[in-house]
């Protein structure tokens, strides 16, 4: 596509993921680099990264000392693809629950769009292997999201997605509030709020390969509160306005 495309892959505990997700993804977009954020796995995929990394100069690999969540590891990957100069940053999860097949047509969007975001949620996308509860979660806070952040999105906390490199730049990462998967959100807020515009591709969400899944109760629980903490700020911003036009 005549850009730099930095697609990154936040890791812990997923050394059975690692190399056949990365031998899938140069299949099917064999121009890109990989970042893999890796949050000092216990089963070893840090160390795996390194030997891969070893092998193919596409591979580069981030280790922070611990487990500090999806949100933190996922700044960390943008603050390294813009310090590298990349002009895009595609995140999927490491699972093989966002399949690369999908990577071409989220690239080819990138015309479009300033987020290109592979949803669950419009014509055509679709999730395989979950049950009704969860199923139930997922609809209920991205229709939370939408609603008290004012996304212009269907999905709303889907992590596969590519961003434009100058539109994260006028974010300031150090305001962030979310550390969890609640980070999935309110980057969508803001950069809402520095006038992005979105384009959604239908992907097909598939159940984790190998491992178990990080998601629990308590990362939920956070993530409706952080939301709503983030709608009282959109409240404030807003009662703001009318006062600074008439200065």
């Amino acid at each position: 596509m005549g850009e730099r495309v930095l697609v990154m892959l936040c890791t812990y505990n997923e050394r059975d993921n690692l190399e056949p997700l990365l031998t899938e993804i140069f299949r099917y977009v064999p121009f890109v680099d990989v970042l893999v954020v890796d949050d000092n796995s216990p089963d070893g995929t840090g160390r795996l990264a390194d030997q891969l990394a070893s092998k193919d100069e596409r591979v580069h690999v981030l280790h922070r000392e611990g487990k500090e969540g999806l949100g933190a590891a996922t700044l960390a990957g943008f603050r390294y693809g813009l310090e590298k100069g990349y002009d895009w940053i595609v995140n999927l999860d490491a699972d093989f629950s966002h399949p690369p097949r999908f990577l071409p047509e989220l690239l080819a969007r990138t015309k479009e769009a300033d987020v290109v975001i592979g949803s669950r949620y419009v014509p055509g996308g679709r999730i395989e292997g979950w049950g009704p509860l969860r199923h139930f979660m997922s609809r209920g806070i991205n229709t939370y999201a939408r609603w008290l952040l004012g996304l212009p999105v269907k999905d709303c906390s889907g992590a596969y997605r590519c961003y434009k490199a100058q539109i994260l730049k006028q974010i300031d990462f150090d305001g962030i509030r979310s550390k969890g998967y609640s980070f999935q959100e309110e980057i969508l807020f803001r950069c809402r709020q520095v006038g992005c515009r979105f384009v959604e591709v239908p992907i097909v969400f598939e159940e984790r390969r190998y491992g178990q899944s990080k998601i629990n109760w308590r990362e939920a629980v956070a993530a409706l509160w952080i939301i709503f903490r983030l709608a009282l700020e959109r409240l404030v911003a807003w009662v703001k306005k009318p006062l600074k036009s008439e200065k």
